[in-house]
């Protein structure tokens, strides 16, 4: 068995291509290099330093909504929606996420129009099953992240030709950084199979063909079409889950939703179009919305007193749970994938409890959790995924095929059906989740949601469904509280009331009430975190080392705080990572190697 400094030895002299300190995700933002003192003595201030960054993202944006590149997204999903192909979204961690979030919206809005209207929409039913998502190990890394699979290009390629990919289709490869294995694997199969393929980036592209061999040829293989969505460092280092993917859900929604508005005009009656946020098709067909000053305006509205003063509320309501060791569970209905995304994120950034199966007595209980109130685990996932979910069912010949590594070959991970569900995000009595103290239970309402939720009148027969039974489930908890997120806020609300006002234009996708909730959430886990201590200027110190470029990163983060160089920083946390080796599944907290080896360095 190789020791650490072997282990180290080899990650600096073979793992050039995972060194990723030049890229500008990778690196401190001036803004919010003092995040973490600010954020500390202003809750207000510190809130404000995090969304001067979100306010990079819409001068970006329209910098690629005005490029020719956009314009051949937009036509080629055009294309192949009205010829019957399929278009493909591919991503990892936190794009493999969007990408099951797009494709979620996509069939969320087929589902409603052919529901409401089913007359006029029976010509285009089949419409809903032309977007895929294709994550890095499969819709089970989506709750729980599944070590090493990102760095596998041949594993990209592989789920892709599962997914079915063929001629004709799109493509549409997203990675924050512009050099994950994974997601160029499937680019370069979206070309074997002769697809039209989009790679969709947040790094300059000059940047990433200077340094990332592996990104270089994407970007200048001229078969592939390139959006470089490039907004910046992050407000968090290296933290792509922020404004990297709020850029790329606002530039790749609005592609989808413009293919979506572009296959329905003259399809169906421009009255019923009007009833599902489509009444601007009563103008020119070649109309466009204008996303980015959309966007611009949503980051404002989020900077007034009011809506900071809410989030600092609700900041300050979680971060006082967890200091006493307590949970927090939201409650959540269309909206569930949205908070499921923020809450499997918070785990591999700031090194805390994964999501645990329901089976599992031994392994720490995650601090923030999501259920349905009204369905069971099974009903919970078709409805948030708006499909059955997508396991991997890979056995070990697979792995073998696929030349992966011999650990992952003698032990293959269990990512299949079986597996999602026995996380149970439905309305299953959980005493985990309320077993100690203090523990709170929080309805999120977002957009039209609100006022669906504020019926509270039973005389009338006129509760509704959801919050009839948040209100039931409540009494195992001993905090309650309401979010809204939206222009309005409920009348009547349980518990507690937080409220982030916000307007939110008309969008048959629901665009910007998942762009709301994103924002919104990352910025409280956000800032949660960096009052406890979990960030040390703007620097994630305790990030998990999962994959090449997390060991990366954490080296990186030990030599800026320590003074140590590359080397020495690499050495220190191989030497923690055996270190803490042998206890990784016998304690039931998380530790993070780097802020492990930081206190290490502190102690001398």
């Amino acid at each position: 068995m190789s020791t650490a400094r072997e282990q180290a030895k080899q990650f600096i002299e073979h793992q050039r291509a995972f060194r990723l300190g030049t890229l500008l995700t990778e690196s401190s933002h001036p803004k919010t290099a003092r995040l973490s003192q600010v954020i500390q003595q202003d809750m207000l201030q510190g809130l404000q330093l995090l969304l001067d960054v979100d306010e990079e993202i819409a001068p970006s944006a329209s910098r690629v909504f005005a490029a020719r590149e956009f314009s051949q997204l937009v036509a080629s999903m055009t294309r192949a929606f009205n010829e019957g192909r399929k278009v493909f979204f591919t991503g990892c961690g936190a794009t493999g996420r969007l990408s099951i979030l797009l494709e979620a919206m996509w069939r969320e809005f087929w589902q409603r129009a052919c529901c409401a209207f089913p007359e006029s929409f029976a010509s285009v039913s089949d419409y809903e099953n032309r977007v895929v998502s294709v994550m890095a190990g499969g819709d089970y890394a989506m709750i729980k992240s599944v070590e090493g699979f990102e760095d596998f290009t041949q594993f990209g390629k592989h789920q892709l030709v599962e997914a079915g990919v063929e001629q004709g289709d799109v493509v549409v490869a997203i990675t924050e950084g512009g050099e994950t294995p994974f997601v160029i694997g499937t680019a370069w199969q979206g070309l074997e199979s002769g697809a039209d393929v989009f790679f969709v980036f947040n790094n300059p592209a000059d940047l990433l063909c200077e340094h990332v061999e592996r990104s270089r040829e994407v970007i200048e293989e001229e078969r592939i079409t390139c959006l470089d969505l490039t907004t910046g460092p992050m407000a968090i280092t290296g933290s792509t889950r922020m404004q990297a993917t709020s850029a790329e859900l606002l530039v790749v929604g609005a592609a989808m939703e413009t293919a979506l508005r572009n296959i329905l005009h003259g399809c169906v009656p421009e009255n019923i179009l009007a009833q599902l946020d489509l009444a601007q098709l009563d103008c020119d067909p070649g109309q466009t919305i204008d996303y980015s000053a959309l966007m611009e305006q949503m980051v404002q509205q989020l900077r007034q007193p009011s809506a900071l003063s809410a989030l600092g509320q609700f900041t300050q309501f979680e971060q006082e749970i967890y200091e006493q060791q307590g949970l927090v569970t939201y409650a959540a209905s269309d909206f569930l994938l949205d908070i499921l995304t923020d809450t499997t994120e918070r785990s591999p950034t700031f090194s805390l409890p994964a999501f645990r199966k329901s089976d599992d007595k031994i392994s720490a209980v995650s601090w923030a959790f999501v259920k349905n109130p009204i369905l069971e685990t099974a009903q919970t996932w078709l409805h948030s995924l708006r499909r059955e979910p997508r396991g991997l069912d890979w056995g070990a010949e697979v792995y073998a095929r696929l030349e992966a590594p011999a650990s992952i070959q003698a032990d293959p991970p269990i990512l299949d059906n079986a597996e999602i569900h026995r996380f149970q995000i439905g309305n299953e009595r959980d005493e985990s989740r309320f077993d100690r103290k203090p523990n709170a239970f929080i309805l999120v309402a977002v957009g039209e949601e609100v006022s669906t939720f504020d019926k509270h009148d039973e005389t009338a027969g006129e509760v509704n469904p959801i919050r009839h039974q948040f209100e039931k489930q409540a009494c195992d908890y001993d905090r309650i509280a309401t979010l809204c997120v939206g222009p309005e806020a409920m009348k009547h609300p349980s518990g507690r009331m937080f409220h982030v006002p916000v307007q939110l234009p008309s969008s048959p996708i629901r665009l910007w009430e998942h762009l709301a909730i994103k924002l919104v959430l990352n910025t409280i886990s956000t800032a949660t975190m960096a009052r406890m201590n979990r960030v040390i200027g703007n620097w994630m110190v305790h990030v998990s080392t999962s994959n090449k470029k997390l060991i990366d990163r954490g080296t990186r983060l030990i030599a800026e705080l320590s003074g140590l160089d590359y080397e020495q920083s690499c050495l220190r946390l191989h030497e923690t990572m055996e270190e803490i080796k042998p206890y990784k599944n016998l304690t039931r907290e998380t530790t993070s190697p780097v802020a492990l080896t930081l206190k290490k360095l502190e102690r001398g």
